[in-house]
């Protein structure tokens, strides 16, 4: 029965009343959630046809790998193999209204006043984060901008972030692992002789000089504490190669949870945009393509275990060298329609600031 779902001209292609069936499940999801049921199909569908002959089709959907039956619910929910053929083959992508394209292109013009572009990028993560209610995110290369504060702050007995302050008012924080034994005195110690020779330098100057000058420090501060100093200072510096991941609106993904377990899932999604450098390395891949890139739940390996779902775009400079891209993650379930265009609008107003650069 199921070799009936394909029409023989479409190959891979869905015959038009197993694809209208199909496309109201998916939307149904990406609207609510929830799995639907043939009697609460027939009532959506445009077609004549009764919840018997809507099951056959969803047999038929089921056996093709594009949904599923979630535990023991009479309702259908689309598979990731499901939720690929719908954003390949089905869904239709539009334009985002004249007023959220000003809204983006002022406030990230705003933010990069005086050729401030890292307030851009952040801006841009946010605004992203804000109209799509997931989490935005943006990988560019890293500028070595000089530094006016560093300090460490704690977080737990093994944990403490590092807070960096550039001269252009930015504000970045890194993670650091502390080594075994610390005294709580040391962070303010590894801070303070940080910050006392940080006024005016790059990270990569303060990191040289504690090299050089290895044996003064261990002088001067005891030995867990300096390797506290050269620990930020690593994490700071050699974050990703180079890159530096701004996320914004991570909160956004707790407010439409329907059971426990997508409170897991996004438990899950914490933890792996925790791990900065396998975040930063899967966007990266995504500046060697054009145009939008759409990631569903275990096609990348980092969001298998959370089943999240990556929208990405990748911007320019003047020579036209992609040298980030912007983006939103969160569920499987994202707006994809909405979203899309939006991520592709904001990855253009972001070329045309640098390209002005």
């Amino acid at each position: 029965m199921a070799k009936e779902l394909f029409t023989p001209s479409e190959g891979s292609g869905l015959n038009d009343r197993s694809r209208e069936i199909f496309r109201r499940i998916v939307e149904n999801y990406l609207e609510t959630g929830e799995p639907v049921g043939s009697r609460n199909l027939s009532r959506l569908l445009p077609l004549s046809l009764s919840p018997a002959s809507i099951r056959n089709v969803m047999a038929d959907l089921e056996q093709a790998g594009l949904i599923y039956a979630p535990h023991t619910s009479a309702g259908r929910l689309p598979t990731e193999l499901g939720l690929r053929f719908f954003v390949d083959a089905i869904l239709e992508i539009g334009d985002i209204p004249q007023n959220e394209r000003q809204h983006i292109e002022a406030h990230i013009k705003a933010a990069s006043r005086h050729q401030n572009y890292e307030a851009a990028l952040a801006e841009a993560s946010s605004l992203l984060s804000g109209l799509s209610r997931g989490a935005g995110v943006v990988v560019t290369h890293k500028a070595d901008v000089r530094l006016k504060h560093i300090e460490f702050v704690p977080l737990d007995p093994m944990r403490a972030l590092v807070i960096l302050v550039s001269e252009d008012g930015a504000v970045e924080n890194r993670l650091v692992n502390l080594p075994a034994g610390l005294p709580s005195s040391a962070l303010v110690e590894a801070g303070n002789y940080l910050a006392s020779r940080i006024h005016g330098k790059t990270l990569g100057d303060l990191r040289a000089r504690l090299k050089d000058e290895r044996a003064l420090v261990e002088q001067e501060l005891d030995g867990l504490t300096a390797k506290l100093a050269e620990a930020g200072l690593v994490a700071s510096v050699e974050t990703a190669g180079g890159r530096q991941l701004i996320v914004r609106g991570q909160a956004n993904l707790l407010d439409d949870l329907h059971a426990a377990e997508d409170l897991e899932r996004v438990r899950l999604l914490f933890a792996d945009l925790e791990t900065q450098t396998e975040v930063i390395d899967l966007l990266a891949r995504s500046e060697s393509g054009e145009g939008v890139r759409i990631f569903i739940g275990s096609e990348n390996k980092l969001f298998s275990l959370s089943g999240s779902s990556l929208v990405v775009s990748p911007f320019r400079d003047s020579d036209r060298k992609i040298i980030g891209v912007v983006g939103v993650i969160g569920p499987t379930r994202l707006n994809y329609a909405r979203i899309v265009p939006m991520v592709d609008y904001t990855a253009q107003v972001m070329s045309k600031l640098m390209e002005r650069g």
